[in-house]
């Protein structure tokens, strides 16, 4: 068992962000929960002492933070990511969908070769514990539809207009 850090800053596109980490990486993003949730959910992940400390996640803040206000289009801050390996595997697709852009759960599926297999990214999608830094809001239906989100529809269609007006 080990230590997870975590804290919360304000922003005016999303309300509170939560962002966690371990000695390995950022292990949990959250905007659209309490703490007490974050925390229950990020214990069932990652058990261990939780620790409220910023200074573990001064980079990861400062990167969602530009991220948020336009002036950071991807992420490279160490990641500690606990998943299956076909969830690894979607995770790792996602990160490579350009900022601005989106791909379809079927084209996920054939990037990572399981051809057939979208339904089960839509899963993996669903399970990613790192949003914003991995985007999966960038992971839409072949016909164009939004599909899902765990942190609701209205907020995948903005992350993506907001995305899009700042792809230039």
């Amino acid at each position: 068992m080990g230590k997870v850090y975590y804290t919360s800053f304000d922003s005016p596109f999303l309300k509170k962000v939560f962002v966690a980490s371990t000695e390995k990486g950022v292990c949990g993003v959250n905007f659209r929960t309490s703490e007490k949730t974050f925390l229950t959910e990020l214990r069932e992940r990652f058990p261990g002492e939780m620790i409220r400390n910023g200074r573990k996640n001064r980079e990861a803040v400062s990167q969602l933070k530009k991220y948020l206000n336009g002036q950071l289009k991807k992420f490279n801050c160490p990641l500690a990511l606990k998943g299956t390996p076909f969830e690894k595997k979607v995770w790792s697709a996602l990160v490579k969908i350009p900022y601005g852009r989106t791909r379809s759960y079927k084209e996920i599926a054939q990037s990572i070769g399981h051809p057939k297999a979208f339904r089960a990214v839509g899963n993996a999608n669903g399970n990613n514990f790192l949003p914003l830094i991995i985007p999966c809001h960038r992971v839409i239906e072949s016909n164009g539809g939004l599909g899902g989100f765990g942190h609701g529809i209205k907020i995948k269609k903005r992350l993506l207009d907001f995305e899009k007006s700042h792809a230039l």
